[in-house]
This record gives structure tokens, sequence and C-alpha cells, in this order.
């Protein structure tokens, strides 16, 4: 039986959320809060958001997507554009090949695996950022984020698989 509109309405909304979401966390995190410094330093939510849905769910989070979103946190938050970019690639193209390492594994294991490559993360956009500024950049700030990343990582995957495991029942 072929679906109805509203049932292909349904679908094409449920598997567009993660996507729509994450852009959703990239206006979340420039909101401006006229705090000097605080941008530098405040934790990636998008960052998180790609990491996790990819980890569990990699057909909703596809990599134009994610190219797309790290593109528009960088012209949003005034990064060099194309950093965020292509280190959200880089953590993507990380987590598909894996995929397998990630498949079943306790919460505990995914989170020491976002460590690792929000570690690598961090790296590459420091990088990135002093090659393209022709300088080298204070690495405080980075190191910063990177622990704030991982410090506020449980409660945003908290949320994600909640709603995960939701949109799962109702599929």
């Amino acid at each position: 039986m072929k679906p109805t509109f509203g049932q292909r309405l349904d679908i094409y909304t449920r598997n567009s959320l993660p996507v729509m979401v994450t852009l959703l966390l990239v206006l979340v995190n420039v909101v401006p809060l006229h705090i000097p410094g605080l941008s530098r330093i405040v934790p990636i939510l998008p960052l998180m958001a790609v990491y996790q849905w990819t980890v569990y769910r990699p057909r909703l989070m596809p990599p134009l997507a994610v190219f797309f979103i790290g593109l528009m946190y960088d012209i949003l938050s005034g990064a060099p554009v194309g950093v965020n970019a292509v280190v959200f690639l880089a953590v993507y193209g990380v987590v598909v090949y894996q995929q397998r390492f990630f498949a079943g594994k306790s919460f505990v294991v995914v989170w020491f695996g976002f460590g690792v490559v929000a570690l690598g993360a961090s790296i590459l956009s420091w990088l990135l950022v002093s090659i393209l500024s022709a300088s080298i950049v204070e690495p405080r700030a980075a190191i910063f984020q990177y622990l704030l990343n991982f410090g506020f990582f449980p409660l945003v995957a908290w949320v994600f698989l909640r709603w995960q495991n939701a949109l799962i029942k109702s599929e």
C-alpha cells in the first residue's frame, strides 16, 4: 500500500529533525550574551549533535548536511569560513569509519569516544585557525572549550537519546 501524503510528510519531517535541531543548536551557540570572550569557550553543541546522530543514526545526518551545519556555524560565529565545516566533516568521517566499534556499546564507551574525537576536533580546529591567521593562536581557549565539550556531552547526549528513543517508538 502506497503511503499517503500525510504519512510521507511525517516520515520526511522525522528524518530531517536531527539536521534541523542541529542547525537550531548553531543558533543557540551564537546567541550574543555580551560576555567578553565567552564565544571562544562555550561548548560546541552542534559538534555534539553531529557526533551523537552519526553514532546512532548516521542516515539522518548526511555529510552534505554536516558540511552545511559547519559552514553556518562558521559564518554565524565569526570563525574563519570553512574551519568548522572541515572539523565537523572530520568528526563525521571518523565516527562513520568507527561505526562497528560504537555499535551496541555502553554510553561510557560512546562518551569516551566523544572525548577522543572532540580532542582531535579541538586540535584540528586550533591548527586550522593558526594556519589561516598565519600565527600560533593561544591554545588555552581551545583546551578549555574541549573540557567543556567533554563535560557537557552527557547532558546533551541524554536529551538526544530520549528523543531518538521516542522517534524509534513512533516509527
